[in-house]
């Protein structure tokens, strides 16, 4: 069961074809996904100068997974993101890179 995003929380909802997955950058989430990827500020930074790597955004993406139905493995996510392609994924990086600066 599928619910739509709450921008409030900052969350993003990533499209698979028919399968939706809801990313909520959670508390959590996000220091997992510091833990792999180094400090957010300087993930953030790399976006805007146009230096985010693909797998830096799948990183982020997988650890914002909320309540995922783990149909997909990591290395099937990865694919999944890459086949979406970069502008199709622009809009959700958007919100949880806004949500990572603003911090409500």
């Amino acid at each position: 069961m599928s619910r739509p995003a709450n921008p409030v929380r900052g969350e993003a909802m990533l499209h698979f074809g028919d399968d939706k997955i809801l990313l909520r950058p959670t508390f959590a989430a996000l220091v997992a996904a510091e833990e792999e990827l180094g400090p957010l500020f300087a993930l953030v930074e790399r976006a805007a100068s146009g230096q985010l790597k693909l797998s830096e955004m799948v990183a982020l993406f997988w650890h914002c997974r909320f309540e995922a139905q783990d149909k997909l493995d990591r290395n099937g996510f990865a694919e999944a993101v890459a086949e979406q392609g970069i502008a199709e994924n622009t809009p959700v990086l958007k919100i949880l890179l806004g949500q990572i600066l603003s911090g409500q």
